[in-house]
């Protein structure tokens, strides 16, 4: 009998050590998952330096550096649409949670072509083909697809090719598209030297048929003009408000084109920038705001901080015939800490490149107070545009130097190229570089976007 009872004890024991192996180890299982999600959404590069700007998540996008942004809510959800510059094709980023942003798609795109831009406006994306500049990857010598591709994308994370618009030549660049009957493109046409402005009607998406062209004098090469000046091209996108066309077409500054009748686009108003700004993509990038008689306008050097000097503006065109330029963004000054006076010397490209542009989209931050700015290798820069003639930087963040070269730029050691940037309606500010993933940040300062 006594044995009996010891054997029962001792069975007992056992059995409550097993269940509290059972529950510390669950426990420790639990932990461990819990540990692992918080480590996961707070995986953040280390090194970054910033000012009224916190970093809230980061995407190694699966080794894809990401280029041209467009963004999209749908019955709750945030995606984020990209083209990128070493992958041929476009990446879909669920960025509901900001801080655990989850690449779930990516959309194959033609060999040998440049696929970097895109536009949405409500179930349409159009999407740009373009021959791939010299020095970024491609094969000159093979095949290459180019022009624009219209998508329906009703379903957001299955888009359905619609049809393509073909230029003939080497495609197009930097489009626009706010909706409606018309995409307004940056193309590259047979018997033209640089891009034009090209209206292409897609009231039949299989069937596109371009409505209007228009383009500096001397850029029809095939039609024996005299040749224009030195990198006249329109870089795009031309940004269409009613029925004014603003076109920054590199060293013939900012254009405004009266599109009325879009068979006949008239110039209206010019503002040169280039002297004194350099030539190449003198104007880059130009948000107009006629309610508020302002644009934003922007260079693009390419010069690795050799050149004359670029420029971000703002220019008063409450008088569309004859645009005043107000101001000049300052110059981004580097964190003490650093080991460069400037960021001219500090390798890569260096200014402006691109700016929250897409203001005709519904689900991006409209522009007020500030104006936000990917400055390649001084990363994102704000400034407080609220006085017009004299706007002061007011934040900064500056991802850590890239440990990894995916492709051939920037030439020489390898240095941060931040290259695009877009800011949505709740305030989440993405950005992107040519050798590292993408970044959601939020701007923390006093100074409301307003």
């Amino acid at each position: 009998m006594k044995q009996s009872i010891k054997i029962l004890l001792a069975g007992i024991a056992i059995a409550t050590w097993i269940r509290l192996a059972l529950v510390l180890s669950a426990g420790f299982l639990l932990l461990t998952v819990i540990v692992a999600t918080i480590a996961h959404a707070q995986q953040l590069p280390q090194g970054a330096l910033s000012s009224n700007v916190q970093a809230v998540g980061y995407s190694d996008l699966n080794g894809k550096p990401a280029f041209k942004m467009s963004i999209t809510e749908h019955q709750g959800r945030w995606y984020l649409y990209m083209g990128h510059f070493w992958h041929r094709g476009w990446s879909i980023v669920d960025v509901t949670n900001p801080s655990k942003p989850k690449v779930v798609k990516f959309i194959p795109g033609p060999a040998n072509t440049f696929t970097g831009q895109m536009e949405l406006s409500g179930n349409t994306m159009i999407t740009s083909l373009e021959r791939i500049l010299p020095g970024f990857g491609g094969e000159p010598n093979q095949p290459f697809d180019e022009g624009v591709v219209i998508w329906d994308i009703k379903e957001p994370l299955n888009p359905k090719r619609l049809g393509q618009f073909r230029t003939g030549g080497t495609g197009t660049h930097r489009n626009f598209y706010a909706g409606g009957r018309y995409m307004h493109l940056a193309a590259g046409m047979p018997g033209y030297e640089g891009n034009i402005y090209v209206i292409v009607d897609i009231t039949n998406p299989a069937r596109p048929v371009e409505a209007g062209r228009w383009w500096v004098p001397g850029q029809h090469t095939a039609a024996l003009e005299k040749p224009p000046e030195p990198e006249i091209s329109l870089h795009g996108p031309p940004y269409v408000i009613g029925n004014r066309a603003y076109l920054p077409y590199g060293s013939a500054g900012m254009i405004v084109l009266d599109i009325s009748d879009v068979s006949k686009p008239k110039q209206i108003g010019r503002l040169d920038f280039s002297p004194p700004f350099h030539l190449q993509f003198g104007a880059h990038s130009v948000l107009p705001l006629p309610s508020k008689g302002l644009a934003y306008v922007n260079s693009e050097d390419t010069s690795y901080g050799k050149g004359p000097l670029h420029h971000a503006s703002i220019v008063d065109i409450s008088d569309p015939t004859n645009p005043v330029l107000l101001s000049t963004m300052p110059e981004p000054v580097p964190p003490p800490e650093l080991p460069y006076r400037d960021f001219f010397e500090k390798g890569g490209w260096s200014g402006p490149h691109n700016i929250n542009l897409l203001q005709h989209n519904r689900a991006v931050q409209k522009q007020g107070n500030l104006l936000y700015i990917a400055h390649f290798n001084a990363g994102l820069r704000i400034f407080n545009v609220a006085n017009s003639r004299q706007p002061t930087e007011i934040g900064f963040f500056l991802p850590p130097e890239p440990t990894k070269r995916f492709g051939p730029m920037p030439k020489g050691r390898l240095a941060l190229q931040t290259e695009d940037v877009l800011v949505d309606t709740r305030g989440y500010i993405y950005i992107t570089h040519k050798n590292q993933g993408l970044w959601i940040l939020k701007y923390t300062g006093q100074l409301s976007p307003g």
